[in-house]
């Protein structure tokens, strides 16, 4: 289905890349100097509230902890929500840009910090905000409801379980579609990379506590080491993946850290893991999971430790199931994309090349029966890949203190991507074509 175009629908670009100039590049450049760490984003909150009321949109704060969602009412029709993701990460901006981070914030977990907006979500809520002010301007061009979404957390992948669990589909309109996008520095700027089917893996923080039973190092026969337990489980849960999931199924389980121990001489009596798992079905999601805790558990056993003393296994709150995009909603968005920008934006479907994770995830599970479509937006100029690749300096990744988009592009391609989506599936009843 495409959406044949409406009132005001042809003036969209020019009308964001004034908006940019006249009053988005500030907002960007505020949110880069100022990002806040994982569910401490209390300023961002608040500026993102005040630019939506201010954009007549109907707001609540604090649901999940810092998020904030924003109604948009216009008669009767669809839903859709609209997500972008606010926190930034405890990194120290080395990028070179005369508007770079200096901030330094203390985080949940107590620690103080550099802060820095690594992964390019000052790009996401700047648009959020561009978003409503042009939905506003075309109220003409579309009937239904929009909720607009600034989630927390997202580095930690908790904020969206957090605001759902916070009754984001049961205190608001729940949505028909959810839509949301993220900046990549691996594209090009003009570019947009949309396709069906997976977007991105499940995560899980997996946290092992090793229990044993101290002793001097000259004498291991008096003691149990929990270091030689721990050894023995890293090695183990690599038959998980090689023995326990099809070889066709992707699957990942790394051991992110192994601490145990404080002196050369002594065997401790207690050592922790702390691990990521990957995979991008929920099956071998489970299999893995289910799999960890057998083996921590009987290598403890295998060892002789009592049963009230077998190593403790808890998946943290920061995971999430595998992102998934509905695949007529995305083939259709494809081709509203490519009808609006033209030949060259719309990129191929590409393969995927790592198990990175979203917690997108939350909003369009299938027990939702929400329909979800997450797309990527170039951040990188063509120029900067051509001279990578003539022997120049790499184009900076995500979470590199190096990382730098180009805000303009990004900030204006986002916003317009996400404006021609909303109308498309808000097109007034007749004005779709079937």
């Amino acid at each position: 289905m495409l959406a044949t175009p409406a009132s005001g629908q042809s003036d969209i670009a020019a009308n964001v890349d004034a908006d940019y100039s006249a009053f988005l590049e500030e907002l960007f450049l505020d949110f880069h100097r100022n990002p806040e760490l994982s569910y401490m984003e209390t300023r961002t909150a608040g500026i993102i509230a005040a630019q939506l009321r201010a954009a007549g949109v109907e707001v609540t704060e604090g649901v999940g902890g810092t998020g904030v969602v924003g109604i948009m009412r216009n008669g009767e029709g669809p839903t859709v929500l609209v997500r972008a993701d606010m926190d930034g990460l405890p990194v120290a901006e080395d990028s070179g840009l005369e508007y770079a981070s200096t901030a330094r914030q203390v985080g949940i977990d107590g620690v103080e910090a550099p802060v820095m907006h690594a992964c390019g979500h000052d790009v996401h809520i700047t648009s959020l905000v561009g978003t409503a002010r042009q939905l506003a301007r075309l109220r003409d061009s579309w009937n239904g409801t929009v909720v607009l979404i600034a989630q927390p957390a997202e580095e930690r992948i908790g904020g969206a379980r957090a605001m759902m669990e916070d009754g984001l589909y049961d205190r608001f309109p729940k949505p028909d579609y959810a839509l949301a996008f993220h900046v990549s520095a691996a594209l090009p700027t003009g570019t947009i990379a949309m396709q069906p089917g997976l977007i991105a893996s499940s995560s899980d923080s997996v946290d092992i506590t090793i229990h044993g039973v101290g002793a001097h190092g000259a004498y291991p026969h008096m003691g149990v080491d929990p270091i030689v337990m721990g050894a023995e489980i890293i090695m183990a849960l690599q038959t998980l993946v090689s023995r326990t999931v099809s070889p066709l199924d992707p699957a990942v389980i790394t051991v992110g850290a192994f601490q145990g121990g404080i002196k050369h001489n002594i065997i401790s009596d207690r050592a922790t893991m702390q691990l990521t798992v990957r995979s991008n079905e929920q099956s071998v999601r489970e299999t893995l999971l289910e799999g960890i805790a057998r083996i921590a558990e009987n290598v403890g056993r295998m060892n002789g430790m009592p049963e009230d003393r077998l190593p403790e296994v808890e998946v943290s709150t920061e995971s999430t199931p595998p992102t998934i995009n509905d695949e007529a909603l995305s083939n259709r968005l494809r081709g509203v994309f490519g009808g609006n920008f033209g030949d060259g934006v719309v990129l191929d479907p590409m393969e995927q090349t790592g198990m990175g994770a979203e917690d997108f995830a939350y909003f369009v599970q299938p027990d939702t029966g929400v329909r979800g479509a997450y797309f990527s937006v170039g951040g990188t100029p063509q120029a900067a890949f051509d001279a990578a690749e003539a022997g120049g300096p790499p184009v900076p990744s995500h979470h590199s203190p190096f990382f730098r988009i180009d805000p303009e592009p990004s900030v204006t391609l986002g916003t317009e991507a996400m404006v021609v989506a909303v109308l498309d599936l808000l097109a007034p009843e007749g004005e779709a074509n079937d």
